[in-house]
């Protein structure tokens, strides 16, 4: 059989830049890639795979003869769009926060539940948010061995999850700050740095407990999504979550540090052998010789990264670990690609 045709939408954006790039690294799976974008970005040439491709612009018949279509947009153009790619033939892989919690579209990480790819009576399958995506790998992997309870999280969010106006800020506020005594004394930050972009105070030498949106009772957006999504990817409608989401001065890798409860008991062992052989995971754990991962390890790959497992010394059936993912690659676009994978296997078999 033919292989299947691929859409890129938002090929010209933060995340779809990085898909262009994992589609040209991942198994050769796919026929046609018709690279889509705005208007204005219309005409331009793009390389993925090794060839030069021409954008072409959003429009219902863009989606003609397309199998699969993978959306890395706006909540609102995914909204609008989404469905018509649908009713044009195409099954879309959406990357924004537009359907994640919608019960006719599944909610897919191919480690954890792939089988969900086929309940999709909408014709779409939604990619959770980047923090999610940060730990649930690892999660899976225990739950399927301990059955999780319970989860309490801290996050430490990358400026480049606030988009492209994010790491411009970012960097922009790093070269403000070097070399100066910002940080010094309370105040010097908000008087050197005047442009906070979409942060809610300066990032740069800095540390805001702040991502998302406002939503009840005090709560962010990605602190719900977190929540959330865990439930849904997982099948655990009534598992407990607490997240507290905070933004670092990092330009890309979210961070979680995690506390996690389960049915049966753990240990430190055993927690390390299922992650080690984890697909999808990379287990660096050896506080001995101060070898864990961190950002600067972690960017630009695609593994979920482990470390610092510990059994809670205070709740026998409760571990602790620090976990850390490249939240524009397996948070975004490379779960996005794995999941249309699964797609055209299915389409060729």
């Amino acid at each position: 059989m033919s292989k299947p045709a691929l859409a890129v939408v938002g090929a010209t954006g933060a995340v779809g830049t990085v898909m262009l790039g994992i589609l040209s690294e991942r198994p050769d799976v796919w026929g046609e890639i018709r690279l889509i974008a705005s208007a204005r970005s219309a005409g331009k040439k793009l390389m993925c795979r090794g060839q030069e491709l021409t954008v072409v612009a959003l429009t219902p018949e863009s989606f003609d003869g397309i199998d699969v279509a993978m959306f890395d947009v706006p909540d609102e153009i995914s909204a609008e769009w989404a469905p018509i790619a649908a009713s044009r033939g195409a099954v879309v892989v959406d990357n924004s926060a537009a359907f994640r919690m919608d019960v006719d579209v599944p909610l897919v990480v191919p480690e954890v539940n792939p089988q969900e790819v086929k309940n999709r009576p909408r014709g779409i399958i939604s990619n959770p948010n980047c923090t999610t995506l940060s730990m649930i790998v690892s999660l899976g992997a225990l739950h399927r061995n301990y059955e999780l309870k319970e989860l309490v999280v801290s996050s430490y969010q990358a400026a480049s999850g606030a988009g492209q106006a994010g790491l411009d800020v970012l960097r922009e506020q790093i070269s403000l700050v070097a070399g100066t005594s910002a940080g010094d004394n309370a105040g010097d930050l908000r008087a050197i740095i005047k442009d906070n972009g979409p942060f809610p105070a300066p990032l740069a030498l800095n540390v805001v407990p702040w991502a998302g949106s406002l939503k009840a009772d005090g709560y962010s957006s990605e602190e719900l999504k977190v929540r959330n999504e865990s439930r849904k990817i997982l099948g655990l409608p009534n598992l407990k979550v607490s997240a507290t989401c905070v933004r670092v001065p990092v330009l890309t890798t979210h961070s979680l540090t995690v506390h996690a409860v389960f049915a049966k008991e753990p240990s430190r062992k055993g927690a390390q052998d299922i992650l080690q052989n984890a697909a999808g995971v990379k287990l660096v754990d050896d506080p001995e010789n101060y070898k864990f991962p961190t950002p600067a390890d972690v960017v630009g790959t695609d593994p979920t990264w482990v470390g610092r497992v510990r059994k809670s010394l205070d709740d026998p059936m409760a571990l602790d670990m620090f976990v850390c993912g490249d939240n524009l690659r397996k948070g975004a676009a490379l779960n996005t690609a794995q999941i249309a994978e699964l797609l055209a296997i299915e389409f060729t078999s």
